[in-house]
């Protein structure tokens, strides 16, 4: 069977310019949770960013960890674990390097009083922003004691609550994964990457 050169065509080179950028949007948009395992997949080498208007949260816990990439480096992120999560006006962007120059990936979701939802949600972040509130919340406990399914690893600092609470979010990530994260009224945009979250 012979296969069509892409690469002799406009059409055909930002069509394998995507391909990287599909990837990375599916990543983004799908997630299987390991257990008690944080952040056990291997990252690209792209961080991207999360925005909602509003994050309402149940069974939470964070502590720090290390998440390695593909080419073998380890980057440190805070891991943050919600056990039952609504979005409000979700936003994730991407922007990667391609042979074409730079391509973004934005997708939007759970606007319109319809916020996106996600279970058993765990975030490798590096950096978080937002008005926050917290139910019930205890600091300074170690990180192999969390009341959340993902623990630390022991002997480590961690917090944990019942509930979270953040107005105005944005967050900057390695990973996100889910054990089920669904996207109302989802839109998936290919933009020059000078569109982001934030």
């Amino acid at each position: 069977m012979k296969f069509r050169d892409l690469t002799r065509s406009r059409t055909g080179r930002v069509a394998l310019a995507t391909v990287p950028v599909a990837a990375v949007a599916s990543l983004l948009l799908t997630g299987v949770a390991q257990g008690a395992v944080p952040v056990s997949f291997a990252v690209s080498g792209s961080q991207f960013q999360i925005s909602a208007s509003q994050l309402e949260g149940t069974g939470f816990s964070q502590y720090a960890g290390v998440t390695d990439d593909t080419a073998g480096g380890q980057h440190n992120v805070a891991i943050a674990n919600i056990r039952s999560a609504t979005l409000a006006d979700l936003c994730q962007s991407v922007v990667s390097d391609t042979p074409l120059g730079k391509v973004g990936v934005l997708i939007t979701a759970g606007g319109d009083g319809s916020p996106a939802s996600a279970s058993d949600l765990q975030i490798g972040m590096t950096g978080l922003k937002g008005d926050s509130s917290f139910g019930n919340i205890r600091i300074g406990v170690d990180a192999s004691t969390v009341n959340t399914a993902a623990k630390g690893t022991a002997g480590d600092f961690a917090q944990d609550a019942d509930t979270i609470s953040i107005t105005k979010l944005q967050q900057t990530a390695w990973s996100t994964q889910a054990s089920v994260f669904t996207l109302t009224g989802m839109k998936l945009e290919l933009t020059d990457g000078s569109k982001t979250c934030f």
